[in-house]
């Protein structure tokens, strides 16, 4: 089995290197195909008005100036296109990707490229806490419970226009509560704040920042799984048609 590995984080992320480890104990045919610097938040954007710079770093091992949609296509498109790969893993990623993140994640959207280009992704992600206000990741968890986990997911068949998205709880690897198989969350409203500063030649320029809130936990989502210390795992489809919808409006215009 020939297996892809990239993420969000970058090429020098942690998380990257303990998913090589995780795919080592799987296949020895792991390939490495990640952005240069942290492409957190890009979405599946992928570059378009300006040329990509891919930098080797082994025969196996590529770093991308682009985001991870970027790294996918070069990957299967270029780097491996006599033998594409059969699975693409994304992340781990340093903080988690529940609920609405999906729609803002570079580690999901690189599954979904993995998807998109017929190849079966699974996007993977760590929530992290704060201990002695430094954040603080329990990357032994992934690395305990993410080989069998993965092992289970491909050897089960898939709707082509499926990826799956994988959360494992804020929890050192002996307090996993099993795996929950859980839908699509959503938050309650997070705050959103825009910061406003002047740089030295007065030009204005601002910062997002997001304060999460506690939100109300709906049983069978991914948000409840991870609060009760589980692993959540998502099925997501590439169809994003609202069928109810679709059926009401069709209605409206026969």
């Amino acid at each position: 089995m020939r297996i892809l590995i990239t993420n969000d984080d970058g090429i020098n992320a942690q998380g990257l290197e303990i998913l090589k480890a995780i795919a080592l104990g799987i296949s020895p045919d792991v390939w490495t195909v990640a952005p240069e610097t942290n492409q957190s938040g890009t979405s599946h954007s992928m570059t378009l008005h300006s040329p990509l710079r891919l930098r080797t770093l082994d025969e196996r091992t590529h770093a991308v100036a682009g985001t991870p949609t970027d790294c996918v296509i070069m990957a299967v498109r270029h780097i491996l296109k006599h033998q594409p790969p059969d699975l693409v893993l994304s992340g781990i990623n340093y903080g988690s990707n529940l609920a609405e993140d999906v729609t803002y994640s570079g580690t999901v959207a690189a599954a979904m490229e993995g998807a998109l280009l017929g190849v079966r992704s699974i996007a993977l992600s760590l929530m992290t806490g704060f201990e002695d206000g430094e954040r603080r990741a329990f990357w032994d968890t992934p690395l305990a419970h993410a080989p069998q986990l993965i092992r289970t997911l491909i050897a089960q068949k898939w709707n082509p226009n499926t990826l799956i998205n994988v959360n494992f709880p804020d929890a050192p690897p002996d307090e996993v509560k099993g795996i929950a198989v859980a839908t699509q969350g959503i938050r309650d409203q997070a705050l959103l704040n825009i910061d406003s500063r002047v740089d030295p030649w007065g030009t204005p320029y601002f910062w997002f920042g997001f304060e999460r809130r506690k939100s109300t936990l709906v049983p069978g989502t991914d948000l409840a799984a991870i609060a009760e210390n589980k692993i959540s795992v998502t099925p997501l489809s590439l169809d994003f048609t609202d069928r109810t919808a679709a059926e009401t409006l069709a209605s409206r215009f026969v």
